[in-house]
């Protein structure tokens, strides 16, 4: 891979596995959306970005080669090696043998911890673009301005502290609907507590998840989101109707519940779980199998 910078951006050439749109529309953010000319724009880390693939170039557009070594390697998680990842997962059999070559370019963000925790309580019975606008919403309203691009303005999301000095009504302004207590609740909870949320990624998985659960809204499959997302617990798997579709569709009985689905899969998978997760997820919707 050959990085240089050019112009207020970030070029990385030959860089494998990388796909904007498979990163960003698997289902693991909410913050980058997809603009006309196919590029994706997101705020992460208190920073707008802008990221646009043509031919072998990913185009880090609004950053520098400073930014990108102290925040957008490790975001995009460029230093580890999914070409190995997808060749252990296509060799356990042919359906993950598909979907990760359907989702060749998915890579794992390493997101916020908190962003996860409110993003994921959020995004519980809800529609994406409505996730996303809620996020927008209380980003606008209570997070620290980081300025324009390309003529929008855009917003830091808000710290527990900002969040925190926000009424329950004034978060159900923000079109969160009835989760409006749940955010309000877990804010509370955690300026209260004193309670640093990146710490859970020093805990293993198992309890990293029952620590998360204590958190009004926060229940199996939001905590496996919360956990894979944002404490890069990789041996998670979360299970929503997509995920739950595509295993009956290819490992499990129709009846089997839920907690017994993420169970086998666990087993199935092990350490790759998370990452299996997220090829057959997006290979289950893009194509909309056991609809």
């Amino acid at each position: 891979m050959k990085i240089y910078e050019k112009d207020n951006s970030v070029i990385l050439e030959g860089v494998a596995d990388f796909e904007p749109k498979h990163i960003f529309e698997c289902g693991q953010c909410f913050r980058w959306i997809k603009e006309e000319n196919g590029s994706y724009t997101g705020v992460a880390k208190g920073k707008i970005l802008n990221v646009y693939r043509e031919d072998n170039k990913i185009y880090l557009n609004n950053t520098n080669l400073e930014e990108f070594n102290s925040i957008w390697y490790n975001y995009f998680d460029l230093g580890t090696n999914y070409t190995e990842i997808k060749n252990t997962l296509k060799n356990m059999d042919e359906y993950l043998d598909k979907a990760c070559d359907f989702g060749w370019g998915i890579r794992i963000l390493k997101q916020d911890g908190w962003e996860m925790l409110i993003s994921f309580i959020i995004s519980s019975n809800n529609r994406i673009p409505m996730i996303q606008k809620a996020i927008e919403n209380l980003s606008r309203e209570y997070g620290k301005y980081i300025g324009q691009y390309n003529g929008k303005d855009y917003y830091a999301f808000p710290t527990p502290q900002e969040l925190n000095k926000a009424s329950q009504e004034e978060i159900r302004a923000c079109q969160t609907g009835f989760r409006d207590k749940y955010i309000k609740s877990t804010a509370e909870n955690i300026v209260t507590n004193n309670e640093n949320i990146s710490e859970y990624t020093n805990l293993n998985t198992d309890e990293c998840i029952k620590q998360l659960l204590k958190f009004n809204g926060v229940g199996p499959k939001v905590g496996d989101c919360i956990a894979l997302f944002g404490m890069q617990k990789y041996d998670t798997f979360p299970v929503d109707v997509w995920v739950k579709r595509v295993m009956q569709e290819f490992y499990v009985a129709e009846d089997m519940s839920l907690p017994k689905i993420r169970t086998f899969a666990i087993d199935k998978f092990g350490e790759l779980a998370g990452f299996a997760q997220q090829y057959l997820f997006y290979y289950a919707r893009e194509l909309g199998i056991g609809r």
